[in-house]
């Protein structure tokens, strides 16, 4: 049996139990968690390896509008569907149930923004939530890859690389966060050691108003290498991409609150 995942960002236990029926109802097996909003011990990765599981076929994000506008749940529910997309692509159904006022899509941070906004109630709301669990995921071909390693007592890292072909080099910048080391090794895990090639430190940016700092260095990164970066605080938004070789350099730009 499918599985669908319940994220609850407002204790409201009726409206949670009343989804949780409906999509028992149409053949499907709720389990979920209330969301705790502590960043700092990385309450956030709580949920992660249920969502990651086989069975799991659906994220819903239920809560007050208020909630989804918070800073902190906002960046943690960013690092959360960062690591989903990494690990399930990032056509993986994800839908926001507003329990009270209303939400849209575009005012979510990047990794949020291809969510379905689905209001709860009504005849279709179960029928809704089946067809999206049961969909086949289109694929999405990326041109970066984009990865989380929450690491206790190590920090945040965040992993990044060419989805195709490679760089030449690579840049990662921070707003509203401090990068304090950074690493180049296989994919998928930090490195043990990383020999960085022209490592560069404090690069200042700007984009959109927020200004960044960025590090960077010239390892070729290919499909199996990545760029890793610790980051420290809460970050705002991120800048990545190949190193750029000029003034005006094509980056990606990733909101998170």
């Amino acid at each position: 049996m499918k599985k669908v995942w319940i994220t609850a960002l407002t204790k409201d236990e009726k409206a949670v139990q009343n989804i949780m029926k409906t999509v028992q109802t149409y053949g499907l097996r709720p389990e979920g968690h209330f969301w705790v909003d502590d960043l700092k011990r990385m309450a956030w990765t709580a949920p992660l390896e249920d969502l990651l599981s086989g069975d799991t076929a659906l994220w819903m994000i239920a809560g007050a509008a208020g909630a989804f506008a918070e800073a902190s749940t906002r960046l943690g529910l960013s690092l959360l569907a960062i690591a989903l997309h990494a690990g399930k692509g990032h056509g993986f159904p994800i839908l926001i149930v507003p329990l009270e006022g209303d939400v849209r899509a575009d005012s979510l941070p990047t990794p949020l923004r291809s969510a379905e906004v689905m209001p709860p109630g009504g005849a279709a709301f179960g029928a809704k939530i089946v067809a999206r669990a049961n969909a086949i995921a289109p694929p999405m071909e990326m041109e970066y890859r984009l990865d989380v390693h929450p690491i206790e007592g190590i920090g945040l890292w965040f992993e990044v690389g060419p989805a195709q072909a490679s760089w030449s080099g690579a840049m990662f910048g921070v707003s509203g966060g401090e990068i304090d080391f950074h690493g180049v090794g296989p994919r998928g895990r930090l490195p043990e050691k990383a020999v960085l090639e022209y490592p560069l430190k404090g690069l200042k940016l700007n984009m959109g108003g927020d200004e960044f700092t960025a590090w960077a260095v010239k390892n070729t990164l290919s499909e199996g290498l990545s760029y890793f970066v610790r980051v420290k605080g809460e970050p705002k938004a991120l800048i990545f991409g190949a190193f750029p070789e000029e003034a005006e350099a094509d980056v990606y730009s990733i909101t998170l609150k």
